[in-house]
């Protein structure tokens, strides 16, 4: 059966980050040699069985030797850097330990995972102190899905991820069980965290030397913390699951020869239908699961997956085993569309600025002030607005926490034919507006903000409280701004006045606080 394949990336070109006056392109790191990708281990449960499971995961300093010469010093969840690949069932009952070995106080946050906030969400409101062992506990109430784990201790988002805590998790449910795709972790159905990184003279990332408030980039692509990887394919297809876990970077991806790719899922699970692509772009935070089929390769073959007009990474075709070949089934799953809740206003975002000046409707993030409400179980249509210049502004990937959503449409035209899915990061073109559809499922205090990590640091962040209207409204406790410094200046053994937290420039020169 004919499908039809699309061959571009669907944002605005005139917004790429290729035109930026602090863009830094991506180039091939000669020092280093071809290694096999890493693929990261599935994290071992504490214990499991059909109803409930229970994980320790531990945030760690650690290196690894990514280029000749000094190990690369790292952070990573029970691993050197990333971290382990966690996975839950839906419906499963959870119990996470989670436990703080870093040098500072860390949060974790479950991005795109459906839970309870502002504390099992892990934004900032959820510290964990060096030393300290917090658990949380909750219900997987959500369809199968790539999400992921990252530090999230407003304002050194980007810093704490740059170090390297960024880790998979994956949501499995019975549905995809039946569907016809790749699922043998780490040979067929392969995790692809694609991050960028400078490497100063002695192998290590200098996040402060590296500075840039609309987002700290580096020359060297670094994925799952592999520089220069090949993966050996011995299948007919596989499945990659790949995340955007980049600070700034966007990635426009697309394989040698310009070879067709399937597209199964987005952000928050499986597609209604494959969409098949040439060229995938993906802003920051974005997940999207494809389906290569390498059967027209012979054995001996290369073909590598590009960025632009850089290899990120090359597969070597040494066998084929078939485990499918040629189209997908045209119908995936059924996702039935939220209907808005009548008689409800538009919830109307503006993300404004660069650098220094961005905000969000005019204000700086305020770990204290809750910005907008929504009630519990209703369904509102949400407008959010990039007012940056057409021609010489950036794209913002706007994200949310505490569910998935719907995009209705982009400055009242269609979603781009990828993003009829479930999402919970959209990237808003300069000068655009994009209508979804939201709903919360639990009641608490959850952030959205834009998702290049400088931005958010750097204030471009607002807080709304979802309110179960069938209750006494709760007092949350919200972090301060000066109990975070305070602990931040005391771990690190210096006084406020000398700490050096590049994002409190955005602050501080706009005259505004946090």
């Amino acid at each position: 059966m004919a499908h039809k394949t699309y061959t571009d990336y669907f944002f605005d070109k005139s917004a790429f980050s290729t035109l930026d006056g602090s863009y830094i392109p991506l180039t091939v790191n000669h020092d280093a040699p071809a290694k096999p990708l890493a693929i990261p281990a599935l994290h071992p449960t504490d214990s499991e069985d059909a109803h409930h499971v229970e994980y320790t995961v531990t945030a760690r300093t650690g290196e690894v030797q990514m280029l000749p010469g000094k190990p690369t010093k790292t952070w990573g969840y029970d691993a050197n850097v990333l971290g382990q690949t966690i996975v839950f069932r839906e419906g499963q009952e959870v119990t996470i330990h989670l436990k703080n070995d870093l040098p500072e106080l860390t949060t974790f946050h479950w991005h795109g995972l459906n839970v309870p906030g502002p504390y099992v969400d892990g934004g900032c409101h959820a510290p964990v102190y060096p030393g300290e062992i917090k658990d949380i506990h909750f219900t997987v109430k959500q369809p199968a899905a790539t999400l992921w784990l990252h530090a999230h201790p407003c304002p050194e988002t980007a810093v704490q991820v740059y170090h390297g805590l960024a880790a998979m998790v994956l949501v499995k449910d019975a549905q995809e069980d039946k569907l016809p795709l790749p699922r043998n972790y780490g040979v067929d159905d392969i995790p692809l965290i694609l991050q960028d990184r400078h490497f100063n003279q002695d192998n290590q990332w200098d996040y402060q030397a590296d500075y840039d408030a609309d987002g700290v980039q580096g020359p060297t692509a670094v994925i799952n913390g592999t520089v220069n990887p090949y993966f050996d394919v011995t299948t007919t297809r596989v499945r990659l699951r790949i995340l955007d876990g980049a600070n700034r970077r966007e990635w426009r991806l697309h394989l040698g020869g310009n070879h067709e790719f399937a597209q199964v899922a987005s952000d928050g699970g499986i597609l209604p239908s494959p969409v098949y692509l040439t060229h995938l772009m993906l802003t920051c935070a974005e997940r999207a699961e494809i389906v290569v089929d390498f059967s027209d390769y012979a054995v001996g073959d290369t073909v590598a997956l590009y960025a632009d007009d850089v290899p990120l990474l090359t597969f070597r075709i040494k066998d084929k085993q078939d485990n499918g070949h040629g189209e997908l089934p045209a119908k995936l799953v059924d996702i039935p569309r939220l209907q808005p809740t009548p008689n409800l206003p538009v919830h109307k975002v503006v993300m404004s600025g660069m650098d220094a000046t961005v905000a969000i409707d005019d204000k700086k993030f305020d770990m204290q002030r809750i910005d907008s409400t929504q009630d519990l179980g209703v369904t509102e249509i949400w407008d959010v607005t990039n007012t940056n210049d057409v021609h010489a502004g950036m794209i913002h990937p706007f994200h949310i926490h505490g569910g998935q959503f719907q995009i209705i449409s982009r400055n009242g035209h269609d979603p781009y034919p990828n993003e009829y899915g479930w999402k919970d990061t959209v990237g808003v073109n300069p000068g655009e507006h994009v209508r979804f559809a939201m709903k919360f499922d639990f009641a608490g205090v959850y952030m959205y903000h834009c998702h290049i990590l400088e931005h958010e640091d750097g204030g471009m962040m607002a807080q709304i409280e979802v309110i179960d209207p069938s209750k006494p409204r709760p007092k949350y406790k919200l972090m301060d701004h000066h109990t975070l410094m305070t602990a931040f200046a005391k771990e690190r053994g210096v006084s406020m006045d000398e700490m050096w937290i590049g994002a409190m420039n955005s602050y501080k020169k706009m005259g505004m606080h946090m």
